[in-house]
């Protein structure tokens, strides 16, 4: 069994920053492309930024300049730290995984439960 928890989100002024951080817990073999999605009200779930396992990292239009993924293999976890947020920022994040277990015989998409970044004065 695999669980990806995220954690760092919370209520922050338009221009200022936030680290979020998710965590690959479980039976883990390897881990390949790791990523951040979010998903505002009203609106469809969409891709901010993923980084393989290779460290080659992909980012939205929307952030690009403005946020940074990054991942520590050995400790299975994943960040994004966000600077100068927008109002449009505002969202539910969710960390997406492609994991392969110990159990599996390939590498399957795993989902966090998300967490809710809103950017307001």
């Amino acid at each position: 069994q695999v669980q990806l928890v995220e954690s760092g989100g919370g209520l922050v002024q338009p221009g200022g920053s936030l680290r979020l951080s998710c965590a690959a817990i479980g039976s883990i073999f390897s881990i390949n492309t790791m990523g951040w999605y979010r998903q505002a009200p009203g609106k469809e779930r969409e891709l901010v930024a993923s980084i393989t396992s290779g460290a080659y990292t992909n980012y939205a239009d929307s952030v690009k300049g403005r946020c940074t993924i990054s991942r520590d293999s050995a400790r299975n976890t994943m960040y994004l730290q966000m600077n100068s947020l927008k109002p449009e920022d505002t969202a539910v994040y969710y960390c997406n995984a492609e994991i392969h277990t110990i159990l599996d015989a390939y590498a399957k998409d795993y989902w966090g439960k998300g967490t809710l970044v809103t950017v307001s004065s």
